[in-house]
């Protein structure tokens, strides 16, 4: 993560072809995309200011600039997002993970009929319901608690999830974004450290450096009890704790999935720790 604006911009204009932004496409190109110089002219500056920027050596850049540059390589608002996080050096990343208060406890407690998790910017799981634990597992140790090591270190995690690709691609994108707003974090960059180390697919899919909120969608998981379940989900994020989301699956009403959680919620024992240590 060293020059993480650089290689981003890079990836992005690679993706463009300059036929899509109305410039002829003469010549033989060394790499895909737009070139450097061509940026530069279509954002209106500079093409040494644009080099700059490039190598991470942009940290005053203005937001007009940041802006133009957005358009020209068709940003998405959460790419945005995260370029102007990147080009800001982020915020600082919290001393130690927040508590999860007791109105949030309570919250989850009482969402007996849906799976839910908080997670925080590391993707660490730090507080479920007791449904939420007979889906995934969370109470059975820490190496079930952070969603990145078990997508890409469970061996199970591709029997767990039939749309493993998908998911292993969501997560990294997510991940992403989390190191773009909090850059000086040791605990995320020795996550991302470990992960390249221990797996290829992290490694090719933290290349292609795609970001991506984590919003609303659709889950599907082969539990190795209850069977196939398929799981709308939402994320609600904490005004007061930025990097605290709460993730609520939501199953359709009279569905199979329905069904399979209630037998579920009928196995599962209310004494399993629902929190993980440290959490006050």
């Amino acid at each position: 993560m060293d020059n993480a604006l650089g290689d981003f911009l890079q990836s992005r204009r690679a993706r463009i072809r300059p036929e899509e932004v109305g410039l002829p496409p003469y010549g033989r190109r060394r790499v895909p995309g737009l070139r450097r110089e061509e940026v530069a002219q279509l954002a209106g500056v500079s093409v040494d200011y644009y080099i700059r920027l490039e190598q991470g050596r942009g940290r005053n850049v203005s937001d007009a600039v940041l802006d133009a540059v957005a358009r020209v390589l068709r940003l998405d608002p959460t790419e945005h997002a995260h370029l102007r996080d990147l080009a800001r050096g982020g915020r600082p990343a919290p001393a130690a993970a927040p508590g999860i208060r007791a109105g949030v406890r309570m919250l989850l407690d009482r969402m007996a009929d849906c799976p839910a998790m908080v997670i925080d910017h590391r993707m660490n799981v730090l507080a479920w319901n007791a449904l939420g634990d007979a889906v995934h597992g969370f109470a059975a140790g820490p190496e079930r608690r952070n969603m990145p090591r078990l997508v890409f270190l469970d061996p199970a995690a591709r029997e767990l999830y039939p749309e493993w690709p998908a998911v292993a691609a969501e997560t990294v994108a997510y991940l992403r974004l989390g190191a773009g707003r909090h850059p000086d974090d040791a605990a995320l960059t020795a996550l991302v450290g470990e992960l390249s180390v221990k797996s290829e697919d992290f490694r090719r899919l933290w290349a292609d450096h795609l970001v991506r909120e984590k919003t609303y969608g659709v889950k599907r998981i082969h539990h190795p009890v209850a069977g196939d379940l398929e799981l709308a989900y939402e994320t609600l994020a904490f005004p007061g704790d930025p990097d605290l989301t709460l993730v609520i699956y939501t199953p359709a009403p009279n569905s199979p999935t329905s069904d399979r959680l209630t037998l579920l919620a009928s196995w599962s024992s209310p004494e399993v720790p629902r929190y993980a240590p440290g959490s006050p």
